[in-house]
């Protein structure tokens, strides 16, 4: 068994995501064996006495306000982290953090830096697929259908060649954040602007009318396709984290050959984007059968309503399995501190 250190919270609009799903994780790893430590990138060690409090579930429901994660973002302890012994000392750093803060390559190359263990995707393969854009050529080059866009700023001419319903996103956020649906070109503006407080670079992307998939990927294995059924138009911040404002099905009630296609899809993703260890794969169908990638995800959400769990699961693999593999296939890897207890060892 492994001493493990939860890196969680951080100062992402999906930071109170990354902190309920740290405390089911924990709760996981533990019936596991593992030693588990928990700390904030933002704020430091949480006590095993405050765990209950800090990483309460119901916290996944509600994004932190624009101030807060202002305020957040002053005394986040960036490399500070690698001087905490809970982070130095670690036989493994299992990630729960979300955003571009979290999962975009920043950590992970500050990890990578003091030759540390982590959990999931390198730095490269973190920002490949934060960067939507990057993450759309990429997935376009490798032959994954992916819906056209532009980056704004882009001629009237480019936004209407994309048709209407359009979506405008941040170009570098997850969990849906900053997202919004037009269907006519008037509330362009107002999209843009809610859009940026997320993110310096936004991206416009046709909207394809139709059902929405989501796939699973632990190892080199596409787990069980799953169908969102949303109440809101899309998969939105409070559909994916408020019991009951979203149905998912595992496994979607699909035929075997768009089962087999979107599975096949996934993996090549997963590989395209140099992802390592697991990731989550989303798709939108349209009305004539023909699916359309929309992104990959590094660090999926952990929380008792997040789909890789459920992909996961239906796969008949139980959450405290699944945490448990997660932190064995980073173990197998070369390197970290305990690479380095051992060559200080040897050299003794």
């Amino acid at each position: 068994m492994a001493n493990v250190t939860l890196l969680t919270g951080g100062s992402s609009f999906e930071r109170n995501v990354a902190l309920a799903g740290a405390g089911l994780v924990a709760a996981a790893l533990r019936t596991r064996g593992h030693r588990v430590t928990v700390v904030d990138t933002a704020s430091g060690p949480i006590r095993r006495e405050d765990e209950e409090r800090r990483l309460d579930p119901a916290l996944g429901v509600v994004a932190p306000s624009a101030e807060e994660i202002g305020e957040i973002r002053k005394r986040e302890l960036g490399f500070g982290l690698l001087g905490l012994d809970q982070v130095r000392d670690a036989d493994l750093l299992f990630l729960v953090l979300h955003g571009r803060q979290g999962e975009g390559g920043h950590v992970q190359s500050m990890l990578e830096q003091a030759n540390l263990k982590f959990v999931g995707s390198d730095s490269v393969g973190s920002l490949l697929a934060m960067d939507k854009e990057v993450a759309k050529r990429l997935m376009t080059h490798a032959g994954v259908p992916t819906p056209e866009w532009r980056m704004w700023p882009a001629s009237r001419a480019e936004i209407e060649a994309l048709g209407l319903p359009l979506i405008v996103k941040p170009s570098r956020e997850g969990s849906s954040v900053g997202a919004t649906v037009l269907r006519e070109h008037a509330g362009l503006e107002a999209a843009i602007d809610l859009a940026l407080l997320s993110d310096d670079e936004v991206l416009l992307e046709r909207f394809v009318d139709g059902r929405e998939f989501t796939v699973g990927v632990l190892g080199d294995q596409a787990l069980t396709v799953g169908e969102i059924v949303p109440r809101h138009e899309i998969f939105d911040y409070e559909c994916k984290y408020t019991p009951g404002m979203s149905e998912e099905i595992f496994p979607a009630h699909i035929d075997a050959a768009l089962t087999e296609t979107l599975r096949a899809l996934a993996l090549r993703t997963h590989r395209t984007l140099k992802l390592r260890d697991f990731s989550r794969v989303d798709f939108r169908v349209d009305r004539q059968g023909r699916p359309w990638c929309l992104e990959a995800n590094t660090l999926p959400g952990m929380t008792a309503t997040s789909l890789l769990p459920q992909s996961a699961a239906a796969a008949g693999i139980p959450f405290d399995e699944l945490c448990d593999r997660m932190c064995r296939m980073a173990l197998a890897r070369t390197g970290g501190a305990a690479a380095r207890q051992r060559v200080a060892r040897g050299a003794s």
